[in-house]
């Protein structure tokens, strides 16, 4: 497994941008693909965006599509998500998450997950 640590969460006015950040340690951190999911208060967690081991390959969910960025640095080990036009609804604690499997969009394949970290999005 790898040892995942995000960062770069906070509170932010809605319109505005975050950029999250997840640093991996451990195993090869180029031998997994990444995603990130979020989960809101009283609701499951959710997939946002998963990239591919090189970082060539992205997927999205419908609700971020064209707002958030996925993507990696193999040489610094790290994942990110960058987030623009945020909306009150983004609001939920994020998830970094690595999977040995191919652009994963259920948590059930992943099997390393960060702490998490708070995003909060005022109206």
């Amino acid at each position: 497994q790898v040892q995942l640590v995000e960062s770069g969460g906070g509170l932010v006015q809605a319109g505005g941008s975050l950029r999250l950040s997840c640093a991996a340690s451990g195993r090869t951190f180029s031998g997994y693909s990444m995603g990130w999911f979020r989960q809101a208060p009283g609701q499951e967690r959710e997939f946002v965006a998963t990239v591919s081991r090189s970082g060539g390959s992205t997927v999205y969910a419908d609700s971020v599509k064209g707002r958030f960025t996925i993507t990696r640095d193999n040489s610094k080990n790290t994942v990110y998500l960058q987030m623009n036009s945020l909306k009150p609804e983004d609001t939920a604690v994020y998830y970094c998450a690595a999977t040995l499997s191919i652009l994963a969009r259920i948590d059930s394949l992943y099997d390393s997950w960060g702490q998490g970290t708070q995003v909060t999005v005022s109206s």
